[in-house]
């Protein structure tokens, strides 16, 4: 017979109550944020329980769970469902059958074999299911059943998310690790958050900042906040347009590898970077990408295009996503999982998103787009999360593990990057790629640690481009 407890109580089933061959059931679905907090609690990092992946893409990425979650989902059911509250544990004696992945859903059931009177012992067997019917684990178990009934009101377990923006912080910046510093010329920081930014990233010896704007200005910024400004250089203009045409020139005269954007608006910046004239203009199109650290999802992602591009043409996401693609192998990524966002992961003429990525990953097979492994039409839930991918029968080996989002938009691209930083506490970086230099590209209201981040990917691209140019 099959025990149910009700939803909002736990209720005991006491030993004269309970018959050989009495049952329960409990469903659980494995989640990123289970190996996290379990590792986490247990203390057991074991890289074993990682697949081929693990060596370049990061902690926690698509691992499978610790033998012991699944065991303990044993406990669960034995300490909540049947016999339920009251219950102990006396003895176990379990296999692990098969492995359990992020996104496996595993039902575990228990069966009463045979009671014990004269200690009110019950030995059950268990068994543990994925959704294909596969067995993962196996065993018995022995318990104190309750003699006296309990029934207790079931308390809500609170959510928990794992998050220390510092040390993720830390991460990012020791990419950067052994590398000279280069030289970045900042548009007219003249606020506190983009002057500090800059001499942070100073000081972590990923830049040395050339200042560029009206001298008396940043100085007086520098005084108020207790910002020293040592020996850096300063290139005195009149403003910010100033400052943005002079910055060109130091590119150009090779002055500077690398542009910060400081309080001035994006919009005064892009147009001296994108002259025909005296701009930073390659054949690629240039981009922007958003590289997000999100507490909640198992690898960084990067968001693109969510600054430059207002609706870009098929042509024109072919290279923002080769840009994307460029960049992740410059930080480590080999054959990064490249999703082509839209409302619906199914092809539908009336959505133009979903063409342009049917025919964007045609032209990755065409080796049109190259170094990345794209699929598309996805829609968010399946491109990042695997549990959705699999409950809407989704076949790939990106959706739920996508490395790039590539957004149909920029209005779309600038609320998801936006939504991540304030809503659930991501670190961001963002960078323009697909110019001469990289460019940090930072919004006004950003932190200097956003400021920090964003170079460390400038620094990694500058010091790409000086292997590609030694090589050439």
């Amino acid at each position: 017979m099959h025990v149910d407890t009700p939803l909002e109580y736990l209720e005991s089933r006491i030993y004269d109550e309970i018959n050989i061959g009495d049952s329960s059931s409990l469903v659980r679905t494995l989640r990123p944020e289970d190996v996290k907090l379990f590792a986490v609690m247990s203390g057991d990092m074991n890289p074993a329980l990682a697949n081929a992946e693990f060596r370049h893409s990061g902690l926690f990425h698509d691992f499978i769970a610790h033998g012991m979650w699944t065991a303990s989902l044993l406990s669960t059911t034995l300490g909540t469902q049947f016999p339920g509250p009251g219950t102990v544990l006396i003895k176990s004696a379990i296999q692990f059958d098969r492995s359990v992945a992020i996104g496996d859903t595993v039902t575990v059931t228990v069966v009463v074999r045979q009671k014990f009177a004269h200690n009110h012992h019950i030995l059950l067997d268990c068994t543990c299911l994925n959704q294909e019917k596969l067995l993962v684990l196996s065993g018995s178990v022995e318990v104190l059943a309750p003699t006296k009934k309990i029934r207790t009101k079931r308390t809500a377990m609170p959510e928990i998310t794992l998050s220390d923006k510092y040390a993720r912080l830390q991460t990012l910046v020791a990419r950067a690790e052994g590398l000279e510093p280069i030289d970045m010329a900042v548009v007219h920081p003249c606020d506190r958050e983009s002057l500090r930014g800059a001499l942070l990233a100073a000081e972590a010896k990923l830049i040395d900042p050339i200042l560029v704007g009206p001298e008396q200005k940043i100085r007086t910024v520098a005084s108020e906040n207790n910002l020293d400004l040592k020996q850096h250089r300063i290139v005195n203009v009149r403003h910010s347009h100033e400052a943005a045409a002079m910055a060109m020139t130091l590119i150009r005269n090779n002055d500077a590898e690398a542009l910060m954007k400081g309080s001035l608006h994006t919009d005064e910046l892009m147009a001296e970077v994108v002259s025909h004239a005296t701009g930073l203009r390659t054949e690629r199109r240039i981009s922007h990408v958003f590289m997000m650290d999100v507490p909640t999802y198992p690898r960084t992602v990067m968001i693109t295009d969510a600054a430059i591009n207002i609706q870009p043409t098929l042509p024109e996401k072919a290279d923002i996503i080769q840009n994307a693609i460029d960049l992740a192998h410059i930080i480590g990524n080999p054959e990064p999982k490249v999703a082509i966002l839209s409302a619906v992961e199914t092809v539908n003429p009336k959505i133009q998103s979903t063409l342009d990525a049917a025919a964007l990953c045609k032209m990755a097979d065409r080796n049109q787009i190259k170094g990345g492994l794209l699929d598309g039409p996805l829609a968010f839930d399946n491109a990042v999360s695997i549990v959705a991918a699999k409950t809407k029968g989704i076949n790939s080996a990106v959706a739920g593990r996508a490395d790039i989002l590539v957004v149909p938009d920029l209005e779309s691209g600038n609320m998801i990057a936006k939504q991540l930083e304030y809503l659930a506490n991501a670190l961001g970086a963002g960078i323009v790629l697909g110019a001469r230099v990289p460019i940090v590209l930072t919004s006004r209201a950003d932190t200097a640690e956003t400021r920090i981040a964003s170079c460390v990917l400038a620094a990694l691209v500058a010091h790409a481009n000086r292997t590609k140019k030694s090589t050439a």
